[in-house]
Parts: C-alpha cells; structure tokens; sequence
C-alpha cells in the first residue's frame, strides 16, 4: 500500500487518525518539512500546521492537494496509463499492453471486473493508481464518469456486437 492509499484510509477512520498519519508521513515516509511539503503541494504552511496541530479540520479541496501532492512525491505518476475496464474473458484476448498513439508510446493497465460493482470499484483505484483515463462498457461509463475526475471512454464493439446476434439467431434457429 502506498502512503497515499493509507492516508486516505486514515481519512475514512477520523479526523485525529488522519492527521497522525499526515504527521507520520510527512516526517517518517517523505522524510519532509512543512515548509518543504507547502511548496510542493501548493497549501499554506499555517494551513497544514493547523491541520496537523487540531487547529483546523481539513476541507476536501486541502484534502485533495496534500494527497495529489504525496503522490506526486511517491512518483506514482511517473508514466502516464490508460486504464481498460472489463471482464476477464475480454482481457485475455487483448494482445497489446502497450500502444502507439499520435507518435506517443501509452501503457494500458488491465482492470478485470465482472459486475457494475467491481467496474465501479476498479475505475476509482484506477484513478487513485494515477490513470490518465478509463476505458470501459457502455452500461457503466456514465455512473463512472459521475465519480471519476479523469476522462472516460465507452466501448463501442461494433463487430463484437453482429458476431454476438448471429452466434444468438444461430441458437434460436432462427
């Protein structure tokens, strides 16, 4: 787990769990100064110091910066990806895990999920793994787009689609 992922756990816990986790990172983990951690994080020196010292609750918008700043720091976003999102059966048969793109080389990390749930649950840790985008079913792009701050592309299987009607008369015989 990444520092990042565990200071947001923190959050979830309570507010004193978080700040003795932001305590603890900034000094043990990134081995960081508040000073230090302000410029690249762009918040305030008295800002993280009343955070950090129970002087003031942070708003989602500070809670935001500091963890796109430790990621930032973790160098977690050191190579861009594009995330796919989509059952196991159709992972297997994607042979290409890396892509050239208008002259760039891009990664594509695989999501397996097999309902709306895992989908969902995939596409936010696709985030927090630092996707650049998702890509995904149609069924569940518009719930994901609601939840994701980064871009979302729809599946279009337009051969996959007749192959799946006629495989679908030939079984009913029609």
């Amino acid at each position: 787990m990444t520092v990042a992922n565990e200071l947001m756990d923190s959050i979830l816990e309570s507010d004193d769990a978080f700040r003795v986790t932001l305590r603890r990172i900034l000094k043990t983990d990134l081995g960081m100064s508040i000073p230090e951690f302000s410029k690249v994080s762009g918040i305030s020196q008295s800002t993280i110091y009343k955070i950090i010292s129970e002087k003031r609750e942070p708003n989602l918008r500070t809670i935001r910066q500091i963890i796109e700043a430790i990621r930032k720091i973790e160098g977690l976003k050191k190579e861009p990806f594009i995330a796919i999102i989509v059952a196991r059966s159709v992972l297997n048969k994607i042979e290409e895990r890396r892509m050239k793109i208008a002259g760039k080389e891009l990664t594509i990390r695989e999501y397996p999920a097999n309902s709306m749930e895992e989908t969902i649950i995939s596409a936010i840790k696709a985030e927090r793994d630092g996707a650049v985008a998702v890509v995904c079913a149609p069924i569940v792009s518009t719930t994901i787009e609601k939840v994701l701050r980064i871009p979302v592309a729809t599946i279009m299987p337009k051969e996959s689609m007749k192959e799946a009607i006629k495989l679908a008369a030939k079984k009913t015989g029609i």
